[in-house]
């Protein structure tokens, strides 16, 4: 998929809300662009001025699609404002450039603005304002925030002299506090009213004035205009078209125009003579501004910041807070989480015992007690767990710590062919993959997004957390290693770092292999630490929470009541049910696992006349259709430690891997019938056995599934966002094969191996 297609396709929302709202008044509502920076308080300053509370991270990479929103202006005027991604110029070499850029000049499918705002950090004025420069050049009408004010302190400019310089209303913000809110609203409500266009001028070398102007006669008519805004056009051709750029909708002419000059221009560095020449205006323009370069107020000492980067970005230090932390956070999930877990587990097996008493036996009571109340309540039971690594991982970046992990792993991402850059969406990965392949779209590069895009699926995501839990606090007991190390929350964080590394080798293996290409160095800001805004935090917890909801109560409940139809139907005849049913208590085949088949029973136990309501629903389970499928897969998974019930398990989850948890919990709650209510299936799991009385799940095999769920490709919704990202169906199938063969063999390395060591 090209990276012109998808900075398209992000723009939709906005511009069909935009239609939508025009359409419902006599006049069009004027449109206002929030432009900038990454991490100058974009979308903070957004939520202000449209009362609305999108999510707000202290790291870049955030926003990765315009938002749209109305907001109230002074006089009781309304206007549209749109968020648009963060970019550092117009250059349109990644999709957060080429996004901004087709923003403010309305090209393609986008509305022309009629106010842009561009946000800058205040105490970063020179970078910030290169944007700014560029607008300026290419005539579009625009307001300055001077955000971040408060940081900055003494080294703040005035906004007032500032504005002067550059020839346009500049007005001091505070976004985080919602300081300067009202200044802002009344200089758009004017400058919508009376535009005044900005008269900066930037002096060029004589050559490059000659080779723009010869590539301004290349430009489509549709985009030409004043001469400074052609010749700024034209130098953004030269410094952003080459034969093999991605960027659609632009004239063949113009390209091989920029070609021409190019190559009459021989060893001349046009991007250099730009860039420097706009930079010297930027410092001839601030020369003597209060706060600015040499005027600033001297600094006393270190920063706080400074000294806390010290230990947080050393090598070997900072990994291991790294690791610290994410012990900690880990530990946690278990420790607080478990009252409210043990909580739902009681409300679902007092809901399930109530349904019991009340409902006649048949049909409709087992739909709802196995297929709904067992199902879903064996995922919902997980939800505070969920929700504590939400709150987690957003007050981390909301301290501005994240952008420090990805610092970090920039030195291990360049080895393996990508940059740090990527660790945004690899990050993300933690929590769900379609959202984290989606952010790959702000990677310049098409083959590190697709890279990327390989090898996110390997990161543990939050779906997986649900079985990680479940086979750890089921197969390992709370007990500490070195006397004070906890060994629940120390596999939890094991299983993260050994998806992240599993994720890097693969990464290197298709780097140097499928997907070839050189690496390119990381250009990240760190921003200041902050306290972390509460409120946005609780939000995105609440929306990840409710995500988390909906989809147990939809696509999980859906394929879990079509596992329990497979699970309960064919109803055996009871003849049949009353031969099998004593034969044994938990099916073996040749192709179970060695200690399955040795030493199995095959009569019944002594004193055994007939046979019980628990072993009689035990055999209907094995005849079932699913039984029947899981038993198709039991040779293929008996080498991993996997009998037939855990592999109709594995065939669920590929609708969601938290069916996993719910489908095992319907498998069990089958073979027992007459309980009011269910125990908890952990419980349930640990007190299975094989006929020869050895428990089937022992820590090996729970190891074992976890390197397998760690591996696998389970996810209909991640291959589907692969083939919409590529517009190919060649690399989601590769995907889906290659991690379905990782997982196998890594599975059967752990496995096997743990029983050659007597484990």
């Amino acid at each position: 998929m090209s990276v012109a297609r998808a900075a398209g396709e992000v723009t939709d929302a906005a511009d069909t809300e935009l239609e939508r709202r025009a359409s419902d008044r006599s006049e069009p509502l004027p449109l206002l662009l929030l432009v900038g920076n990454p991490n100058v308080g974009k979308t903070s300053l957004f939520n202000r001025l449209a009362r609305r509370n999108e999510r707000v991270g202290n790291y870049p990479g955030v926003t990765v699609e315009r938002r749209t929103a109305e907001m109230a202006l002074p006089g009781g005027r309304r206007a549209l404002v749109a968020d648009v991604p963060g970019a550092y110029s117009l250059s349109a070499r990644s999709s957060e450039e080429q996004i901004a850029l087709q923003a403010v000049l309305g090209w393609g499918d986008n509305p022309r603005p009629d106010l842009v705002v561009v946000v800058v950090d205040a105490g970063q004025l020179v970078r910030n304002l290169y944007l700014v420069l560029q607008l300026i050049e290419l005539r579009v009408p625009l307001l300055v925030a001077l955000n971040m004010v408060d940081e900055a302190g003494e080294r703040a400019p005035d906004a007032e002299a500032l504005g002067q310089r550059l020839g346009v209303t500049c007005v001091a913000t505070n976004a985080r506090a919602g300081g300067g809110l009202e200044d802002l609203q009344r200089a758009i409500a004017a400058r919508l009213e009376r535009p005044l266009p900005p008269k900066l001028h930037v002096s060029y070398p004589a050559e490059l004035i000659r080779d723009a102007d010869a590539v301004a006669d290349a430009l489509p008519r549709a985009w030409r205009g004043s001469v400074e805004r052609d010749r700024a056009l034209s130098l953004w051709a030269l410094t952003s078209l080459d034969p093999d750029d991605e960027l659609v909708g632009i004239p063949a002419e113009l390209r091989q125009r920029c070609a021409e000059v190019l190559e009459r221009a021989g060893s001349r560095d046009t991007d250099r003579e730009i860039i420097e020449s706009r930079y010297r205006c930027l410092e001839l323009t601030l020369a003597g501004l209060a706060g600015v370069g040499a005027n600033a107020p001297a600094r006393h000492g270190v920063s706080v910041t400074e000294r806390i980067d010290r230990a947080l970005l050393h090598p070997a230090y900072g990994f291991a807070v790294f690791l610290a932390i994410m012990l900690v956070v880990f530990q946690s999930l278990f420790a607080w989480a478990d009252p409210l877990m043990s909580g739902i587990e009681d409300l679902f097996g007092s809901l399930h015992g109530l349904v019991v008493n009340y409902l006649p036996g048949g049909f409709l009571r087992d739909l709802i007690t196995f297929g709904v109340i067992d199902g879903v309540g064996n995922v919902v039971v997980f939800l505070p767990q969920i929700c504590l690594l939400f709150l987690f991982i957003g007050l981390l970046e909301d301290s501005g710590y994240m952008a420090r992990v990805a610092y970090l792993m920039d030195r291990a991402l360049r080895a393996v062919g990508l940059h740090g850059r990527a660790f945004v969406p690899m990050m993300s990965g933690f929590a769900c993959a379609v959202p984290a392949i989606m952010a790959t779209r702000t990677m310049e590069r098409r083959r590190d997004r697709l890279l990327t895009m390989l090898v996110v699926p390997l990161m543990s995501c939050s779906a997986r957390l649900p079985v990680y839990t479940l086979l750890i606090g089921a197969l390992f007991p709370p007990s500490h290693v070195f006397g004070f190390v906890p060994v629940q929350g120390l596999l939890m964080v094991a299983m993260y770092v050994f998806s992240t590394s599993i994720a890097l080798i693969a990464a290197a293996v298709l780097g140097r292999t499928l997907v070839r290409g050189p690496s390119v160095p990381l250009i990240l800001e760190l921003p200041p630490y902050r306290w972390p805004g509460v409120p946005s935090v609780l939000k995105m917890v609440w929306l990840r929470a409710r995500s988390f909801l909906r989809e147990a109560g939809t696509v999980i409940l859906g394929f879990t009541i079509v596992m329990w139809v497979l699970l309960s139907y064919p109803k055996p005849a009871p003849d049949a049910a009353l031969v099998a049913g004593p034969a044994v208590t938990s099916p073996v085949t040749a192709s179970s696992p060695p200690e399955v088949a040795a030493g199995a029973p095959a009569v019944n136990p002594p004193g055994a006349d007939v046979a019980s309501e628990g072993a009689r629903e035990a055999s209907a389970l094995e005849q079932s259709f699913g039984g029947r499928l899981g038993k198709v897969l039991e040779p293929a998974l008996a080498p991993l430690g996997f009998d037939w019930k855990i592999g109709v398990g594995i065939i669920g989850a590929f609708a969601a891997r938290e069916v996993f948890v719910s489908v095992l919990g319907m498998v069990y709650g089958l073979g027992e019938i007459g309980d009011d209510q269910l125990a908890p299936l952990r419980e349930r799991m640990r007190a299975e056995t094989h006929a020869n009385g050895r428990p089937v799940y022992t820590p090996l095999v729970g190891l074992s599934l976890m390197v397998f769920f760690a591996l696998a490709c389970q996810c209909m919704s991640t291959l589907a966002v692969v083939r919409r990202e590529t517009q190919s169906w060649r690399w989601p199938v590769f995907m889906f094969g290659y991690m379905t063969s990782l997982a196998w063999v890594m599975s059967f390395i752990v496995y096997q191996g743990g029983r050659a060591l007597g484990f």
